[in-house]
């Protein structure tokens, strides 16, 4: 069965408008889902909205949107104002401007799409533009009203087709900056540093999404498997690990594990040391 497209329009880059499909390129929809049910009885756990005061039941067409401005105290947002609010949607992703994909910070990446020609009649507009990125090494930058929400995609060459991934709204993002806060101000030199860079060069390779498999969900489709046919799962032990304190010891002993050959020559200066204890020691030499 064709998949169903999410969304169509046009694509409009200059005066070059193309009509286009947007169709879901990752979906959570293969994964195993569970309903909640009663264990006395077997039965289905159905959801029902009730008052948080009263405690009574709220049919849907008594539940409505609203903001709060305090406790307790909302703002009611009706359906038909909510509707009015949201900008009308013209159909048209249209392209702002061209960047270069490293440009673009990939935090910034929210959900990928395939964009395919919308009708046979679209095709040429649709391969002049994706060739045209791939040879200029370009991603677009567009805007459109998907979902009832304006949002700015991303769109880049891939393959045979184009790929538009949703980007985030910057005030979406938490500053990363409050994130690393309590990062020390260190910089790592010498054998720690060699070894490092020796085992991430040993352990080089390319990326495989097939390679990577969902565990979880593997063993939870084993364990409904296995509660079909009257079997039981016993648990899987955990691997022994040695608890290694010591960052070079843990080092060495992972080169060692990769078989390494020769180790990287060991440098004088061995352990991590923070800048501010740097200079204290320069000072205390020159004293």
């Amino acid at each position: 069965m064709a998949p169903r497209a999410q969304w169509k329009g046009f694509l409009k880059f200059g005066e070059v408008v193309c009509p286009v499909s947007l169709y879901t390129a990752a979906s959570t929809s293969e994964r195993i889902a569970f309903h909640t049910i009663n264990r006395e009885t077997g039965n289905r756990v159905r959801r029902e909205f009730v008052d948080g005061v009263t405690g009574n039941p709220v049919g849907r067409e008594d539940q409505v949107k609203g903001y709060e401005i305090g406790k307790d105290d909302y703002i009611v947002l009706e359906p038909e104002e909510v509707a009015a609010a949201v900008p009308e949607s013209d159909k048209t992703l249209e392209v702002g401007s061209f960047v270069n994909l490293s440009d673009v910070d990939d935090v910034y990446f929210d959900k990928p799409y395939y964009l395919a020609p919308g009708d046979r009649m679209a095709d040429e507009a649709y391969v002049l533009l994706r060739d045209a990125l791939r040879k200029s090494h370009s991603a677009a930058l567009g805007q459109a009203v998907l979902f009832r929400r304006v949002r700015s995609l991303l769109i880049r060459a891939e393959g045979d087709g184009l790929i538009a991934t949703t980007l985030t709204f910057n005030y979406e993002i938490r500053s990363a900056k409050e994130a690393f806060a309590d990062i020390p101000d260190m910089e790592i030199k010498g054998e720690m540093l060699d070894l490092a860079r020796h085992i991430i060069t040993t352990k080089a390779g390319t990326y495989d999404p097939a390679a990577f498999h969902d565990r979880y969900e593997e063993a939870v489709a084993e364990l409904v498997k296995a509660k079909i046919e009257g079997r039981t799962i016993e648990r899987k032990k955990e691997p022994k690990r040695e608890n290694v304190t010591d960052l070079m010891d843990a080092l060495r002993q992972s080169a060692a594990a990769l078989g390494a050959a020769e180790k990287p020559a060991p440098r004088r200066a061995g352990k991590a040391q923070s800048k501010s204890s740097k200079s204290a020691s320069s000072h205390r030499k020159a004293g």
